[in-house]
């Protein structure tokens, strides 16, 4: 392709993306096709033996693709944790593609490299974090959690565990500690680490579901006195199910006490760090010996965007660095450069900085600090919106995240403690976030509170209005409504509902 024939359908395809982002505050927020139908949809080709024109086929699948995907972008987008993307991303990903850096080394990326340095170091001030922070962009949250597990790893073993393993006869069973709510990133890195999932502590928490340090040291104790060797603890800045926050402070005292690693997953919660009115129990992540954040989450970065931050400068490099023969990259006259192959499982990485460090010259610290305070006040409003709603019952609200469900009024009584209402009231919630996500109106997703199948939703969205949360009781009390009266069981039928 020349650059005329580029330049021709580079114009097409950015007015396409550019009608796509005017329509997409009113567009639906996802597909209301099943998985059959968008396959058939989508049609079952051959692959071609020879080529053809791309612009055609790239200009039909672009309007496929803006018809048919699940749009976080859109205001009414409250499901998971993907948050609206900056159209900034999108244009920062496109010249990252175009000169296509290979991020693993400095030499492979000079200029990439060093942005990235920056980032990294904008990361870390907006939040607050005093001394020498270091890290390494990777994927996502998971990503960001199981680097950070790895380094703890190597620096709490107390044999060589890198060349050694954990099967050596002079190695100990290592044991790691989180929240009952803690995310499962954890079990994928007990079992890729070869600790397996039985090496985790699930540590139970209080009534505002975070973990409880009494519990904590508790256990602690118990499997220090047991033989083994306990070498990590993770707090959660922002629970994925509710938006709870772990007593970090006290947290970091323990494992100062024990001399553990204290890792914060603040995936999701993080960015709030920097807000004036952020708790005490947020403000505690500053205290971690690293920390999970995810700009694709709060920072409205386009995925993927993760990020690994350690206090400990040396510590990346001691858990993942090795110098084959075949990698010359430290012919720098002397001068002290990142080869990022090092500091992470990654050698082939690709230019993820360039749309955080251009998300931050557009916004700025305080544009960022305004959007983040917005959609706390936004979950908020919308706690006080299903408040109003005689159907609907208040769950959580914390952060950005509101947790409520559907309870018709004669089963209200009833909705605490009857098994069957119980069951009944987790179904029929269910099944009122499938038919909101299939209506396109609006999208949620869903938390577990004790028993309860809560829907929860979660505002991570510059797009998002007052308008559009005070809408979204409205559409799930009238689809509620309809759903109970289908599918009710007669033998909680009976009395107004």
């Amino acid at each position: 392709m020349g650059p005329e024939k580029f330049r021709a359908i580079g114009h097409t395809l950015i007015d396409d993306v550019a009608d796509f982002l005017a329509r997409l505050p009113k567009a639906r927020t996802a597909s209301p096709l099943l998985p059959d139908q968008m396959r058939s949809k989508l049609g079952k080709r051959e692959m071609p033996e020879k080529g053809a024109d791309i612009a055609p086929i790239l200009k039909k699948f672009s309007r496929l693709f803006f018809e048919q995907s699940t749009h976080n972008g859109s205001p009414r987008f409250f499901g998971y944790i993907t948050s609206s993307a900056a159209p900034v991303g999108a244009l920062a990903d496109l010249l990252a593609a175009a000169v296509n850096p290979n991020v693993g080394a400095w030499a492979l990326s000079p200029i990439a490299t060093e942005i990235e340095n920056e980032s990294i170091r904008w990361l870390a001030q907006f939040m607050g974090l005093a001394g020498r922070w270091d890290g390494v962009l990777v994927s996502g949250g998971n990503m960001a959690n199981i680097v950070g597990f790895f380094a703890a790893r190597k620096a709490k073993a107390a044999w060589d565990i890198r060349a050694k393993g954990v099967a050596d006869p002079e190695s100990q069973r290592l044991v790691v500690y989180g929240s009952a709510e803690m995310h499962t990133w954890i079990m994928k890195a007990t079992d890729l680490s070869g600790f397996g999932t039985d090496a985790i502590r699930w540590i139970a928490t209080d009534d505002e579901l975070r973990m409880r340090p009494d519990e904590l040291r508790k256990q602690i104790a118990a499997d220090r006195a047991a033989g083994l060797h306990p070498f990590l603890v993770v707090g959660t800045a922002g629970t994925v199910g509710t938006g709870a926050t772990d007593p970090l402070p006290e947290i970091a005292k323990i494992c100062k006490e024990f001399d553990l690693w204290f890792h914060v997953d603040g995936a999701y919660g993080a960015p709030a760090v920097a807000l004036d009115d952020a708790s005490a129990d947020l403000k505690g992540l500053r205290l971690a010996d690293s920390i999970a954040i995810d700009p694709h989450k709060w920072l409205y970065s386009s995925i993927e965007a993760g990020c690994l931050l350690t206090r400990h400068p040396d510590a990346l490099r001691d858990a993942f660095a090795f110098k084959p023969p075949y990698y010359q990259f430290d012919d720098n006259e002397g001068q002290e450069v990142k080869n990022y192959f090092e500091y992470g499982p990654q050698n082939t990485r690709g230019f993820r900085a360039l749309k955080i460090w251009l998300g931050f010259q557009q916004a700025g610290a305080s544009g960022y600090r305004r959007m983040i305070a917005d959609d706390i006040e936004l979950a908020h409003r919308l706690h006080e919106f299903v408040g109003k709603q005689e159907l609907l019952e208040q769950g959580t609200v914390a952060l950005s995240i509101s947790t409520f469900r559907f309870v018709p009024a004669d089963l209200r009584r009833r909705s605490r403690g009857d098994k069957a209402v119980t069951d009944y009231l987790n179904e029929l919630n269910a099944r009122i976030a499938t038919a909101l996500r299939l209506s396109g109106g609006a999208f949620v997703s869903n938390a577990h509170i004790e028993d309860r199948y809560m829907l929860r939703a979660c505002i991570v969205n510059f797009r998002t209005t007052l308008d559009d949360v005070r809408l979204l009781p409205e559409l799930i009390v009238g689809i509620g409504r309809e759903i109970d009266e289908r599918i009710r069981p007669k033998e909680l039928r009976g009395g107004k509902r």
